[in-house]
């Protein structure tokens, strides 16, 4: 790629990404593909595949890595199996109870890495945990008052409070206290309330639109979350509420925090958009891996009349269109960015002092993509 933001592009299926994650030492990349997911060892070079995950026979919809190497995924299958990293590189499943009838949407661990939530589209979060006494992972529900599937889940550091977003177009905060795997000492002074009982509702906020992703930045007490109408919405524990609008006028799928004033995300426009923030509030920052028509100009048209109004997107649809009436064929394609389709989800690749420096990608295009920020 000719945009110095990407630092390398992988190819790795031919069908859509829906989630990736990486392990602690980012040496694992897991990604889901149809009804698998795959495992990838990262060493610098291509990631090589080292496993397949192949016990869910419809769709795998979230993956994710615990800060031990265990491996959870979920599925369209209405199931959810954590994956144990045995010696010999193989994994061994073990199915979590999570007694729902709809598809299971988004699964995400907590810090601690001891449980998990499951989103859902039976208007359900389970959260679960590990039972030794018998062996298994058993789940509780949160219901009230989610009307629609669950989207996404974003856990607080302290591993109690719990982020959501869904079709129902609100973003909620809910408490996942367990307890005797909990200590309430980790709630201790929470701007957000005093008792967080299991299931209870902290905070809401209405959208009216369906919610993509959300991310916690828990050392400020703020959400960040992506809505369909194509809104960044970052909110705290006081009830403030900022927004600003996706450039391309395209909604966003995925939204990372950076740093404490600066945020990534990327969607249908199929490249990362970064956000910072100043005293005036939050605002547009730069378009990574977006190449311009200046970097692989097209020659103007000879009557002048078709000429594009943003010269950004390279060439316009319209043009194409013309160019194929008049001659049958597009003189010059201009890729815009890495990515060939919706990006889905973002993960953070590379960190240094509190700062996401490195951003890692997956989309509907079946590529992976590492962005220098």
């Amino acid at each position: 790629m000719s945009d110095n933001s990407v630092l390398a592009t992988y190819k790795l299926v031919k069908a859509p990404i829906y989630s990736h994650c990486y392990s602690a030492d980012r040496s694992i990349l897991a990604i889901t593909c149809e009804s698998q997911c795959l495992i990838y060892r990262v060493n610098g070079s291509s990631p090589q595949l080292v496993a397949t995950l192949a016990n869910h026979d419809k769709l795998v919809t979230a993956v994710d890595i615990s800060p031990h190497g265990r491996i959870v995924t979920c599925s369209q299958d209405r199931n959810a199996y954590v994956w144990e990293p045995l010696s010999d590189g193989s994994y061994k499943p073990t199915l979590v109870l999570l007694r729902i009838n709809r598809a299971a949407t988004a699964v995400s661990w907590a810090p601690s890495g001891y449980k998990f939530a499951v989103g859902s589209s039976a208007r359900i979060i389970a959260v679960c945990y590990y039972e030794h006494e018998n062996n298994w992972w058993v789940s509780k529900h949160i219901k009230k008052p989610i009307k629609s599937t669950i989207n996404c889940l974003s856990w607080h550091s302290n591993g109690v409070l719990l982020a959501t977003g869904g079709t129902d177009g609100y973003m909620r905060v809910f408490s996942g206290y367990v307890k005797g795997l909990d200590s309430k000492e980790s709630v201790a002074g929470s701007p957000w309330g005093d008792k967080f009982p299991f299931g209870s509702l902290v905070k809401e906020w209405y959208q009216g639109a369906y919610i993509h992703d959300v991310q916690w930045r828990s050392n400020q007490e703020r959400i960040a979350y992506v809505s369909h109408d194509a809104k960044l919405n970052i909110v705290d524990s006081k009830g403030t509420y900022q927004f600003v609008d996706a450039p391309d006028g395209l909604p966003f799928d995925a939204v990372l925090w950076i740093n404490d004033n600066e945020i990534v995300c990327a969607g249908y426009s199929c490249h990362p958009v970064l956000f910072s923030e100043s005293s005036q509030g939050w605002k547009f920052s730069k378009n990574i891996d977006k190449i311009g028509a200046q970097k692989q100009p097209v020659a103007p048209s000879s009557n002048g009349d078709d000429e594009d109004e943003n010269p950004t997107f390279g060439m316009s649809a319209l043009k194409k269109f013309k160019e194929l009436d008049l001659k049958g064929k597009v003189t010059m394609e201009v890729q815009e960015s890495a990515h060939e389709n919706t990006i889905t989800e973002l993960a953070p690749y590379a960190e240094s002092n509190g700062q996401v420096t490195q951003v890692s990608s997956c989309g509907l295009d079946g590529k992976i993509v590492i962005y220098k920020i």
